[in-house]
């Protein structure tokens, strides 16, 4: 520890300090001084330059600058002292006092005439006594703000409170080139990875039935930019130096300017991400009046920005805040808060005004994604301050129910539109009906979202235990009763089995109505096995009920279609007197083309699509067909001439009737030019 300099020695180290600091561009100097002064810049005309460095340092030592802290020092305890005693007057101001306010004109200057833009950082030994040099002459000024000045000594106070605010100014400009450089680099930064910004359109349904059959839940992905980029990207070193510099100007009653300069650009550098994102505020009425189409790309957007503020943006602002700031806690917060309130007043804004706009089934899957993406905000405000913290909970608390409340409503209103889907066209061909297939993979889409739904049903239309049970059969499985999403999915197959009976009732053929009710059976019973979901949401036994019923429809179309052929095959009444009658038997043979004839003209045109099902129903019937007609034939045959006769009457062989009943279900309006 360096010995306190004998008073003699210190008054007289002030008197010498003076004197360089005249040559060093003091503003009281004489013209001759300020000349020397210039032609001293010009000799070292880049502050940079090692020689310079040295020169200044060649004039005022280390030693020399700690001995007049240290004469300093001792004024400051002096005034500390007779503050205590309202009696005591003011201790005379010391020659210290000007000779400090001379070293930081000086160094102030120093930092000023180097060109580059980044004044600090370059010499770590002069930043430590320029800011020990602040730290002492923003002490002082507080200190003598404290007493009622007289004549005399308010010069040295304007003197004090002069050389303060230059350069106090200095660490403005310093602190806000540190807040452009880190704005420059965030926004030049590499852009967004696609899985970041990536289009969910495919989380949206179309109307009057058109939804393909594929879709897939977007699950967000961990982008590279997610991984490698740290928000904000300050060095350590940047932010220390931020920090030094922010409570230093708060220290000095900087603290307005400050909080200014760093609110003003890291709301801007905030704003120029947001941007990059392509997001835009959005007025509810904009919102009200925009095309679907329009307004999913907005939500994309909307979603990706919440996203980006959730993971990146907001916990990174609040460290960097917190890490400028430490030791003033309430100011960090202060700007922290009045940077992410408007920004997350604005996004849920957006989020009530979709809420709003007109409800439909479709738009569910969207408002679910929005959803997801609020609930993953709200852990995240749960780490703000205190200050900001209740109110933006309970707004985005508000956007959850209300999101809720819509994402409910979008799904009754898919039971609201099987209900009132009651065209009186039927689907040619009996073929799998166009709201089947929309009910089905919008039932599987929603499956993706189960924890979500499941938690929107129990938070916005909760059931009692007695409510679920009512709305289930007491045979089904536990977790059909138990699941709230279950329940309304077993609500929605139910609606749509009793609309596609309805539909059946179209067809006048009976044996088409089970085709009919057959192929939409089978495309529900493929779309549950091909769904995990759905399968593990309701329940083996549910699953083996619809199997059971589609077993069942097949049944009634064998017996509604063949069973009357296969009378024709018939061995009874055949007989008389013993003998066969040739009159009926040739009127067997004529019933049986003539009613073979019709089904394979009418069923070839038929539609069953899945491969396994038109498998299935051929092969039931040869099964059925084949046997009966090569015994009829074997048997009977003989009692037609060969020739025109057998060929009059046995129009078909076995094989010719195996051939044809490969051509049903086809979907083939020409069939019988096969067989003409």
């Amino acid at each position: 520890m360096e010995k306190t300099p004998h008073p003699e020695k210190v008054s007289s180290l002030s008197t010498n300090f003076n004197r360089k600091f005249a040559s060093l561009g003091s503003p009281g100097r004489t013209p001759d001084a300020a000349d020397d002064a210039k032609s001293d810049s010009e000799k070292h005309p880049n502050d940079d330059d090692a020689s310079s460095i040295d020169h200044y340092h060649h004039l005022l030592s280390q030693s020399e600058i700690a001995s007049l802290f240290q004469e300093v020092d001792r004024f400051l305890h002096s005034l500390s002292t007779a503050a205590d005693n309202a009696f005591n007057p003011i201790p005379d101001i010391p020659s210290s006092v000007h000779s400090l306010s001379n070293l930081v004109d000086s160094m102030t200057s120093r930092y000023n005439s180097t060109k580059n833009p980044a004044k600090l950082g370059r010499d770590p030994d002069r930043d430590s006594s320029f800011f020990e040099a602040l730290d002492r002459i923003s002490k002082i000024a507080i200190k003598l703000g404290e007493f009622n000045l007289c004549t005399a000594t308010i010069p040295s106070l304007n003197r004090t409170t002069a050389a303060l605010q230059r350069a106090m100014t200095l660490l403005d400009e310093e602190f806000n080139n540190l807040l452009k450089e880190c704005k420059h680099l965030e926004l030049e930064s590499k852009p967004e990875s696609k899985s970041d910004t990536k289009s969910s359109k495919q989380s949206s349904f179309k109307t009057n039935h058109e939804l393909p059959d594929q879709h897939h839940r977007t699950v967000p992905e961990c982008s590279e930019s997610d991984k490698e980029d740290v928000y904000p990207s300050f060095s350590q070193e940047t932010v220390s130096n931020m920090k030094r510099i922010a409570g230093t100007m708060i220290y000095a009653g900087y603290e307005k300017e400050c909080c200014m300069s760093y609110s003003f650009l890291r709301q801007s550098s905030f704003r120029g991400i947001l941007n990059k994102l392509g997001y835009e505020s959005i007025s509810n009425d904009e919102v009200q009046k925009m095309h679907w189409d329009t307004l999913q790309s907005e939500i994309d957007k909307w979603i990706a920005v919440i996203k980006k503020c959730s993971k990146s943006l907001f916990p990174g602002e609040l460290k960097l805040c917190d890490s400028v700031f430490t030791d003033h806690p309430f100011i960090s917060h202060t700007i922290f808060s009045n940077l992410t309130r408007a920004v997350i007043i604005k996004l849920l804004n957006f989020a009530n005004a979709v809420v709003l706009t007109k409800r439909s089934a479709e738009k569910m899957f969207k408002l679910l994604d929005m959803y997801e993406r609020i609930c993953e905000l709200i852990p995240v405000i749960n780490d703000f301050p205190e200050n900001c913290r209740t109110e933006l909970i309970s707004e985005a608390e508000g956007a959850k129910s209300g999101m809720g409340e819509a994402i409910v409503g979008s799904f009754y209103d898919l039971e609201s539109s099987i209900r009132s889907d009651n065209a009186k066209i039927p689907v040619p061909g009996g073929a799998v009906h166009p709201l089947t297939r929309y009910i089905m993979n919008y039932l599987k889409y929603a499956c993706e979202y189960r924890e979500t739904l499941e938690q929107v049903f129990q938070y916005i239309d909760p059931k009692t235990e007695e409510d679920q049970s009512a709305r289930v059969d007491e045979n089904d499985d536990a977790s059909l009763r138990n699941s709230h999403l279950a329940s309304q999915i077993a609500m929605v197959m139910d609606l749509l089995d009793t609309n596609l009976v309805m539909r059946s009732k179209l067809y006048r053929d009976a044996s088409l109505r089970y085709i009919f009710l057959m192929n939409n059976g089978r495309y529900v019973v493929q779309k549950i096995k091909g769904s995990t979901g759905i399968k593990e949401l309701m329940g083996d036994r549910w699953c083996r009920k619809r199997s059971t019923n589609l077993r069942q429809y097949h049944k009634n179309y064998q017996r509604e279609t063949w069973s009357k052929v296969l009378q024709c095959l018939n061995h009874e009444g055949l007989m008389v007197n013993g003998k066969v009658s040739k009159p009926i038997l040739k009127e067997r043979f004529k019933s049986f083309n003539s009613m073979f004839d019709e089904i394979h003209k009418v069923q070839s045109s038929w539609v069953v699509s899945d491969e396994q099902l038109q498998s299935e129903l051929r092969v039931s019937v040869s099964a059925v067909m084949i046997p009966a007609y090569r015994s009829f034939v074997g048997r009977f045959k003989q009692h037609f001439d060969q020739g025109r006769q057998s060929e009059k009457y046995i129009k078909y062989q076995p094989e010719d009737i195996e051939v044809l009943i490969e051509d049903l279900f086809d979907g083939n309006t020409a069939s019988m030019k096969k067989k003409s």
